[in-house]
């Protein structure tokens, strides 16, 4: 995508979550906003919680890429992060003891 052509750095990000939406199904995408110390970014949450996090240019950027992957896109400080995604973190947590 264009917003992503600064560097080879964004353009990996964007392959990285358009091979995520492609390989999964269910998949939503989050915004959550720039911090004092992070950028902004984009969490992508499949069906079964499998999640991924990469830096997004800005909102606007995002909620693009969300329309031309065609799944929904979500305000992360209004909805907060779905429970599947939480589960999923729980799963990983206990299967690595």
């Amino acid at each position: 995508m264009a917003w992503f052509k600064r560097r080879t750095a964004e353009q990996d990000d964007v392959a990285h979550l358009e091979e995520f939406v492609r390989s999964r199904r269910g998949v939503e995408a989050y915004l959550e906003p720039r911090t004092t110390v992070t950028p902004p970014t984009m969490i992508l949450i499949a069906h079964d919680g499998e999640w991924t996090r990469r830096r997004v240019p800005d909102e606007r950027a995002a909620r693009r890429f969300a329309e031309k992957q065609r799944i929904p896109v979500y305000d992360i400080a209004l909805t907060g992060y779905p429970q599947r995604k939480r589960d999923w973190d729980e799963r990983q947590k206990r299967s690595s003891r």
